[in-house]
């Protein structure tokens, strides 16, 4: 058994400084099958650094506090304290606080299978200045906490962060 105090987890932020408040509550309890993150979206914060998906877990996520809004395969969908969304393999999705809003978002993500994330199962859809237009990327963490974004289309690769 493993028990801890969220606010005792230390704040481990996106290395692309989307958000604040990111605490790893599953590495703090040493989990092996499961992701739990805990968050504190300011205005404009998001959860993860865009519009992504991942091909080898589902994510859910849990709103305490405020209304996030998720652009989703089907739209904008907003989520409400109280309520729950969940987003299955290969779904793409971004969740973020809506930057005209007046108050922030306290929420959990999870996921499973795993503790954390594939790398390697990680797709992105962002702008590639080569194929010149949007288009899914490939995502990998470089030694030095940046990531590494490839072009599935045309292979050409960019850091971020």
């Amino acid at each position: 058994m493993e028990k801890v105090t969220i606010d005792d987890v230390e704040t481990q932020p996106n290395p692309m400084d989307v958000h604040s408040i990111r605490r790893p509550i599953s590495a703090a309890l040493g989990c092996t099958d499961f992701a739990m993150n805990y968050f504190e979206l300011e205005p404009g914060e998001s959860f993860s650094g865009g519009y992504h998906t991942h091909h080898d877990q589902e994510e859910v996520f849990y709103v305490q506090t405020g209304t996030a809004t998720f652009d989703t395969e089907d739209g904008e969908v907003s989520v409400d304290a109280g309520e729950v969304i969940r987003f299955a393999p290969g779904e793409f999705q971004h969740g973020y606080n809506d930057p005209d809003a007046t108050d922030p978002v306290v929420g959990f993500a999870f996921g499973a299978p795993g503790p954390r994330h594939d790398w390697d199962e990680i797709e992105s859809i962002v702008y590639c200045q080569h194929c010149d237009q949007e288009r899914g990327h490939g995502l990998e963490l470089t030694d030095d906490g940046a990531f590494e974004m490839t072009c599935n289309e045309c292979e050409t690769a960019f850091t971020i962060g």
